[in-house]
């Protein structure tokens, strides 16, 4: 038994290793692919905090706002739409809680009259 597990531990750290391996190698094949070292190449989406303490955000270079967002909610809000999944996901959540609700009443009822 213990040499299966000492076995096991040293297949598991292998592996463990050959994958970190293998995210650096595909990292630098990416710099590579790329040809150039670009400090300034930032991420799809990024995340800074400015002198005032606020917190920007921008996706794909285009920075976003919390009015942005809102606006955003308030347009979909606006229109309205329909969902057929979520009137059928309110009704049946609606109905659990009913039928739970009358199993608690029964069974209070039931408890209250022993």
């Amino acid at each position: 038994m213990r040499m299966f597990m000492t076995k096991t531990f040293l297949l598991v750290a292998l592996m463990f290793v050959s994958v970190l391996f293998g995210m650096q190698q595909a990292n630098l094949g990416i710099q590579n692919m790329k040809g150039f070292n670009d400090a300034n190449f930032k991420g799809a989406f990024t995340v800074q905090e400015n002198e005032n303490g606020e917190i920007q955000a921008s996706i794909l270079g285009n920075k976003v706002s919390s009015h942005d967002l809102q606006q955003k909610k308030e347009k979909l809000e606006g229109m309205k739409a329909y969902n057929f999944f979520s009137s059928m996901g309110k009704k049946l959540s609606g109905g659990l809680s009913a039928a739970t609700e009358k199993m608690i009443h029964f069974l209070t009822d039931l408890v209250k009259g022993i």
